[in-house]
């Protein structure tokens, strides 16, 4: 039985760039700057599109940035906010319908996460909203905030869902915990080989935890 469901945010309940590509422009200014010939044009337009799906210091890695670029990217994005409301994926208002606990669990820079949380006026439908705050100390990572909500509701790993577009990140620190786990393929997400479901949307969600329930 799902008792249940830890949620990502980006590309899952919102498209990251739903408030327009320029949102992080200074940030792709300032790594061009800090990057003085290291990467071609080429290969930093590929990291930049990595960013719309990546927390920054997955994609410096990836990519081999300078710790000068990390750090002026780093800088620019920790300035981050958005200010104009949003409005989610259409099926955002199946997750009233979902009748078990449900926590928001979203990575990236607090500033910025915060901000789109209340641009989507989200917050009342989760029983927990943490941010995994990349640009903080003592960072747990989800999976270390996923094992503080099982251990404070008493959960088991069987009776929770994580639900995701990301099979590096949410899915994959799911799997280590033994809870079952779903990729929300949303437009443009690629699908992964380690999550337990796949689904499109919302309205699929539900009917798989109507499934497992009955």
């Amino acid at each position: 039985m799902v008792k249940a469901i830890f949620f990502d945010l980006d590309n899952c309940l919102s498209a990251a760039d739903e408030v327009g590509r320029a949102l992080l422009d200074p940030v792709f200014a300032a790594i061009r700057r800090a990057n003085r010939g290291r990467l071609s044009d080429e290969a930093l337009e590929q990291a930049f599109s990595d960013c719309w799906r990546h927390a920054l210091d997955f994609v410096a890695s990836a990519h081999g940035f300078s710790p000068e670029m990390l750090a002026a990217g780093w800088d620019a994005c920790a300035q981050l906010e958005v200010g104009a409301p949003m409005r989610g994926y259409p099926d955002l208002g199946t997750l009233a319908e979902l009748p078990v606990l449900r926590f928001l669990v979203t990575s990236g820079f607090r500033r910025l996460q915060e901000s789109k949380i209340r641009a989507l006026g989200i917050e009342r439908l989760f029983a927990g909203v943490h941010v995994d705050a990349i640009d903080e100390p003592g960072r747990k990572g989800k999976q270390g905030i996923f094992e503080e909500i099982l251990r404070a509701h008493r959960l088991d790993p069987a009776e929770a869902l994580v639900v995701g577009d990301n099979p590096e990140s949410e899915i994959e620190a799911g799997n280590r915990l033994g809870i079952r786990t779903v990729q929300i393929l949303r437009a443009g997400v690629p699908r992964g080989s380690n999550a337990t479901y796949t689904i499109h949307g919302l309205e699929e969600l539900k009917a798989l935890v109507t499934r497992e329930d009955g």
